[in-house]
């Protein structure tokens, strides 16, 4: 990683860590609500890609029960969009869930992200005073921790998305 203070000031203020963690944690808090398990540490590395594009963000379903399948049949550029930036963005992802991990938002496996929920009413009051945009970023990242709980193992999710671990 370039180090902090040589990066671009776009870069400093959209890919912070802190912001990129209170994500992973709004997924897996989200994964665990629906399989009472952490998300898939693999899976960790798509939350970003998948809510970080605005045209991503808002092609979601409205939903977790709008099958993972069905979705990318109705986007299938978005497929390649994320297999695309899922490697541009992975460092950002590991950056994000060693703070995350370090400053206790969540545990980090090899096999697993687990949230603190411990954090949730904080992150909850912080969010209702956040930017819409921020706010929006957070409620896509725990659909699709939900969404994923719902559709299936790691491998069926990341080979319907077209990338590998």
């Amino acid at each position: 990683m370039i180090p902090w203070e040589k990066r671009a000031p776009e870069e400093r203020a959209i890919l912070t860590p802190s912001f990129l963690s209170l994500l992973l944690w709004k997924a897996s808090n989200g994964y665990y609500q629906e399989s009472n398990k952490g998300l898939p540490f693999e899976l960790a590395f798509l939350i970003l890609p998948m809510v970080l594009h605005c045209k991503t963000r808002e092609s979601l379903p409205r939903s977790k029960v709008t099958p993972l399948a069905t979705w990318i049949d109705k986007n299938p550029l978005i497929r390649s969009y994320i297999a695309n930036r899922s490697s541009l963005i992975a460092p950002f992802t590991k950056e994000a869930l060693l703070f995350g991990g370090m400053h206790g938002l969540f545990k980090v496996t090899s096999l697993e992200v687990t949230a603190d929920t411990t954090w949730a009413r904080k992150i909850k009051s912080n969010l209702r005073n956040a930017d819409e945009e921020i706010q929006k970023c957070a409620k896509s990242s725990e659909l699709i921790g939900k969404w994923f709980a719902k559709s299936g193992s790691s491998q069926i999710i990341m080979s319907l998305i077209g990338v590998r671990p």
